[in-house]
């Protein structure tokens, strides 16, 4: 129906940047709302960064990470810079979509990307 595709995880040492990109397709009539979120080991699923009209942060990676969407493409990016050891996690895409079937909206998930910080 709908599916969501991380891509852009891996490893970088501390102080580095990586770029995650998650390209939403199939079923879909609009996109509300995008986002990210992390979980590491041992952790609970947080929040990182979502989008709407306007974006919002974990005060844990204000000013280090960016989220942006090309709505043309379907597509949530997240930007992170000055990486730190502790932001190593999987990083799932989250879109909150309007599907073409029932113009209703439903929850969808990635299937999440590594990040790896080594200090």
């Amino acid at each position: 129906q709908v599916q969501l595709v991380e891509s852009g995880g891996g490893l970088v040492q501390a102080g580095g940047s990586l770029r995650l990109s998650c390209a939403a397709s199939g079923n879909i009539f609009s996109i509300n709302t995008m986002a990210w979120y992390r979980q590491a080991p041992g952790n609970q699923r947080e929040l990182v960064a979502s989008i709407t009209s306007s974006t919002n942060y974990a005060d844990s990676v204000k000013g280090r990470f960016t989220i942006s969407r090309d709505n043309a493409k379907n597509t949530v990016y997240l930007q992170m810079n000055s990486l730190k050891p502790e932001d190593t996690a999987v990083y799932y895409c989250y879109a909150k979509v309007v599907t073409i079937a029932t113009r209703l909206t439903y929850n969808f998930w990635g299937q999440g990307t590594q990040v790896t910080v080594s200090s």
